[in-house]
């Protein structure tokens, strides 16, 4: 990480000061209505009489209905190649899912009493049917800032915009500050909605690596030759989908200084915010930087598991008054595209955010954690894979050596496989643009874990190139019990594969 990026490799850049302005798009998006446009002067605009000699003509005689640049080059990498998988369960097993990122779909994870109360309250109470200000009801957005402040980078209500869902956030933030033609920086692996809401504005991503040898930690020498003069942003995702890997304090202090070096704004995706196991800390990229501004994207999702309630936030940090006030009301303008997020939703969050107990937080920690040490330790003994611990949010990445599995020519044949035989879903590498690998959701039940892991380890062993690793199949391993007797299964774990893996397979 320290080492010295050769001079004739560095891509200069001229812009040695600060310039952040908004986007085209930001500055060209107006709401009539809520920009106070007169109603008289609206009402004598559309009365007025077109001269025939300003009329224009069309030719068209026949139909000709074309899709949008928007909608030609909107691209959901995850639903793409999931819609193209040949994904035929075993009928005889009963299929689990390891690929859906909800943490409530199997029930086993549920808000809290608290959570579920303060919304009925906002009900009960009427004052929250209507429509609000784009931005949120001003004692929500209170509420998210006191959330959200800490000694070092306090906010308040104005620097708070209310989004519906972590996703609109980074919508919005993508397209207040770079224009067609620019660029934003995206980790790899990372999470594909990056590049469909960038893709389908004409803003281009350009992928940074993560190294899975180092926890994920970013290539900062990577990170650097990607910047270049039409770079509008750095996406920097901790905790992270889909690695699980949560970064140090001295890691995320380089990203900044990188930032800070060049002049460029930040994105922090940190809607795992807190999501981290016991013994880690979690540090919001706002604490740690005066001088770098940074747009916070957030919400309810995953840690107070409601994912349906659609409710995220952007915070604006700016010590430095950066952004300038057209960045501020470009957000503005572009959260009035949707007129805001759920009234109902806003009218509970001062009560979720100040009463929703540490038990239920920590509850949900332990089963995720529990969840991520079984999967580990069981996947970590079978020949061709190697996992690679995570230390929060709620995925694990695991490396494949596609050269012990002949039979499969990619990481997304042998999933095709894996559903096919054992009623098994992970998602594939491909999905996150790295492959070799495939990511695990660890939000399932922990019987249902640990069989998923056995039924996975089994279908290795059955397709692994080593005869002999073959004949290692114990067909009573579903009995074994995890905790007690995980050394029966096997009596060495898979190290050296591991210790090798990243330098024999760079994807």
């Amino acid at each position: 990480m320290n080492e010295v990026v050769p001079k004739s490799k560095v891509i200069r850049r001229t812009r040695t000061t600060w310039n952040v302005s908004p986007s085209f798009m930001a500055k060209n998006t107006f709401n009539p209505i809520r920009g106070q446009l007169s109603m008289i002067a609206r009402e004598d605009k559309m009365n007025e009489v077109v001269p025939k000699s300003k009329v224009i003509r069309r030719t068209r005689t026949t139909w000709n209905v074309s899709p949008s640049f928007m909608a030609k080059n909107t691209f959901n990498p995850i639903r793409s190649i999931i819609e193209t998988m040949n994904l035929s369960p075993n009928p005889d097993k009963k299929m689990i899912a390891l690929s859906i990122g909800d943490p409530t779909v199997f029930g086993n994870l549920r808000p809290a009493e608290t959570i579920i109360q303060a919304v009925i309250h906002a009900v009960s109470s009427g004052k929250y049917n209507g429509y609000t200000m784009s931005t949120g009801y001003e004692e929500a957005r209170e509420a998210v800032a006191k959330y959200s402040s800490t000694p070092t980078a306090p906010v308040s209500a104005q620097d708070v915009i209310l989004c519906s869902g972590c996703s609109c956030a980074l919508d919005i933030c993508i397209s207040v500050l770079a224009n067609p033609g620019q660029n934003v920086l995206v980790p790899r692996p990372g999470f594909g909605l990056y590049k469909t809401l960038a893709e389908g504005l004409g803003i281009k991503t350009k992928p940074y690596r993560l190294q899975p040898e180092n926890n994920w930690e970013i290539d900062l020498i990577d990170l650097e030759l990607a910047i270049d003069e039409q770079t509008a942003a750095i996406i920097v995702n901790n905790p992270s989908n889909p690695c699980g890997s949560v970064f140090s304090k001295t890691h995320l202090e380089r990203i900044l200084q990188l930032a800070e070096k060049h002049c460029i704004p930040i994105i922090a995706d940190e809607i795992y915010e807190h999501f981290v196991f016991p013994g880690q800390t979690y540090y919001p990229l706002a604490s740690l930087s005066e001088k770098v501004p940074i747009l916070s994207c957030s919400g309810l999702t995953k840690r107070f598991l409601v994912p349906g309630w659609r409710m995220g936030w952007i915070v604006i940090n700016d010590r430095q008054n950066i952004f300038t006030p057209e960045i501020r009301k470009g957000l503005q303008t572009l959260s009035q595209r949707i007129i805001g997020s759920s009234t109902i939703i806003q009218g509970a969050l001062p009560a979720i955010l100040a009463n929703t107990p540490q038990s239920f937080y920590d509850d949900t920690i332990n089963q995720v954690k529990e969840n991520a040490e079984v999967s580990y330790s069981i996947l970590s003994t079978v020949p061709g894979l190697c996992p690679v611990m995570p230390s929060g949010a709620m995925y694990m990445m695991v490396g494949v050596d596609m050269h012990k599995f002949p039979k499969f020519q990619t990481d997304l044949d042998l999933v095709e496989a894996l559903v096919t035989e054992q009623s098994v879903f992970c998602l594939p590498g491909k999905c996150f643009d790295f492959p070799n690998y495939f990511r695990i959701v660890l939000t399932v039940p922990g019987e249902l874990m640990k069989e998923a892991c056995f039924r996975i380890r089994e279908f290795c062993l059955l397709h692994h190139r080593n005869n002999q690793v073959k004949l290692q199949i114990d067909t009573s391993i579903h009995s074994l019990n995890y905790k007690k007797d995980i050394s029966a299964i096997i009596s060495e774990k898979n190290t050296d594969f591991c210790d090798n893996y990243y330098e024999e397979l760079e994807p």
